[in-house]
C-alpha cells in the first residue's frame, strides 16, 4: 500500500511539473520575445534621434562632433564613422528617408538638402542589442525555475497532506483486518476523506458489536450444552464397570473439554496472533499421550516422530492443542478401530514447524468439506479449526493421501517472533 500511495505522490508531482512547465513556456517565451523587439525598437529610436540631430547639424554645414553616424555627400566622399555606400544609400540621396535592414542590424537614412555639393545623407547603423536580451533571457530563465521549484514545492506538500491522510486509512484498516477491533482514524480535514474516515470508524464500530454478539450468543449455546451432559454423565455413571463404561466417560470428558474450549474461544475476542510463542513438539507430544489411551482401547497402533529439539511457533498452547485435538479426533471418529496413525512434527527452514498426522483408514474425498459440511455426518469444524488456527500462525493447512495409504492433514507454523 506504501509503494502505491507513493506512486500516486510521484505521479502527482509529474502532473503538476508539467502543467508548470507548459504555463511557464507560454508565459516566458512571448515575453522574453516582446522584450527582445521593445529592445530594438527602442535602440532604432535613439538612432533615430541621434541621426535627426546630426543632419540638423549637416545642413547648417557643419560636421557633427561625436556622433556614432556617417555622412555620405553627393560628389562621393564621407565624413565620420567609415562605412560603405550601399544601394539604401543611394537611395535616401535622392531625398527619401528610410528605415532599412543592413547586413549586421538596421540603419536609419535621413537626407540633407540645400546644401552646395548637392544632396547629402546622414547614416547611423544600429546593430542587434545582444547584450540587453541575453540578460533578458537569462533573467527570465531564472524567474521561470524559481516559479517551477516552488510550483513543485507546493505540490510535493499537498501531495504529502494527501498521501498521509490515505496513509493513515490504510493503516487503520490494515489494523482493523489484523484484528485490532480497537483501531480508529483521526478523520482528516479533507471533506471527502473526513467522511470516509468517519464511515471506516463507524463501520469499525459496528464490526465490533457483530462479532461481541456472536460471541455472546456461541458462549450461551454452549452453556446451554451443558444440562444435557449432565444428564448424560448421570445415566453413564449408573452403568456397570467395564471397558464400554470407561470408553463413554473418556468420550464424555473430551467432550466437556470441548465445550469448555467453545466457552473460552467466545469469549476471547481473537486469537493471540503474531505475539504467542509455544513449544510445537511439547504440545504435540501432550496431545498424543492423552489421546493414546483411547488409542490402546481400540487397538491402533501409533507412531510418534518428534523431534529432540523445541520448535517455537507463532500460536498459544491453547489454539494448537485444540488444532491437533480436532484432527485427532477425526482419526477415530471416521476410520475403524485398528486403524494406524502417526504424528510427524518436521521443523522447518525458516525456523517454524510442520505438524502432519497421517492414518491408514479411507482417506479424504477429492473436495475436502467447507465449514459445517461433513460427508461422514459429522460438523465439519475439526478441519476448520485446525486450517484458522494454522493460518492464524502465518501457515496453512493441505490435505492428501498419507505413507499409510488413508489420510494426511499438514498444518504448517511460522517461527515464534523473537
Amino acid at each position: 500500500m506504501s509503494g502505491f500511495l507513493a506512486g500516486v505522490r510521484g505521479q502527482l508531482n509529474v502532473l503538476v511539473a508539467a502543467t508548470t512547465s507548459l504555463v511557464l513556456i507560454a508565459f516566458l517565451v512571448p515575453m522574453g520575445l516582446l522584450l527582445r523587439r521593445a529592445a530594438d525598437d527602442r535602440a532604432v529610436t535613439t538612432a533615430t534621434i541621434e541621426a535627426q540631430s546630426a543632419a540638423a547639424l549637416v545642413a547648417l554645414g557643419q560636421i557633427p562632433p561625436d556622433h556614432d553616424v556617417t555622412v555620405f555627400y553627393a560628389d562621393g566622399h564621407q565624413t565620420g564613422i567609415p562605412a560603405q555606400r550601399t544601394d539604401s544609400v543611394s537611395l535616401a540621396l535622392q531625398g527619401w528617408a528610410f528605415t532599412a535592414k543592413s547586413g549586421d542590424g538596421v540603419e536609419v537614412l535621413i537626407p540633407v538638402g540645400g546644401l552646395p555639393e548637392g544632396t547629402a545623407v546622414v547614416r547611423a547603423n544600429v546593430t542587434q542589442q545582444q547584450d540587453g536580451v541575453i540578460q533578458t533571457w537569462v533573467t527570465l530563465a531564472l524567474l521561470g525555475l524559481v516559479l517551477f521549484a516552488l510550483g513543485l514545492l507546493i505540490a510535493d506538500r499537498l501531495g504529502k497532506r494527501l498521501v498521509s491522510s490515505v496513509t493513515a486509512l490504510a493503516g487503520t484498516a490494515d489494523r482493523l483486518a489484523a484484528g485490532d477491533l480497537d483501531a480508529r482514524v483521526d478523520p482528516a480535514e479533507t471533506p471527502e476523506l473526513r467522511r470516509v474516515g468517519l464511515e471506516l470508524n463507524r463501520l469499525a464500530c459496528r464490526i465490533q458489536e457483530l462479532l461481541a454478539e456472536q460471541r455472546e450468543e456461541a458462549a450461551d449455546l454452549a452453556h446451554r450444552l451443558r444440562t444435557p451432559m449432565t444428564a448424560l454423565r448421570l445415566e453413564i455413571d449408573s452403568m456397570p464397570e467395564g471397558a464400554q463404561h470407561r470408553r463413554l466417560l473418556l468420550g464424555l470428558d473430551a467432550l466437556h473439554r470441548l465445550i469448555d474450549e467453545v466457552i473460552r474461544t467466545a469469549r476471547r475476542a481473537e486469537r493471540d496472533g503474531v505475539g504467542a510463542a509455544t513449544d510445537l513438539v511439547a504440545v504435540c507430544a501432550e496431545r498424543v499421550a492423552f489421546w493414546s489411551a483411547l488409542a490402546q482401547d481400540a487397538g491402533r497402533p501409533v507412531e510418534t516422530l518428534l523431534p529432540t529439539d523445541a520448535i517455537r511457533v507463532r500460536a498459544s498452547a491453547a489454539d494448537l492443542a485444540a488444532a491437533l485435538d480436532a484432527l485427532l479426533e477425526n482419526v477415530f471418529t471416521h476410520t475403524p478401530d485398528g486403524t494406524p496413525m502417526r504424528v510427524e512434527v518436521v521443523r522447518l527452514r525458516d525456523g517454524g514447524g510442520r505438524v502432519v498426522i497421517s492414518d491408514g483408514g479411507p482417506g479424504l474425498n477429492a473436495v475436502p468439506a467447507g465449514r459445517g459440511v461433513s460427508a461422514a455426518g459429522s460438523t465439519g469444524l475439526g478441519m476448520d479449526i485446525a486450517r484458522r488456527t494454522a493460518e492464524a500462525a502465518g501457515g496453512a493447512m493441505r490435505t492428501g493421501t498419507s505413507v499409510l495409504g488413508g489420510a494426511a492433514v499438514e498444518l504448517t507454523f511460522r517461527p515464534a517472533a523473537d
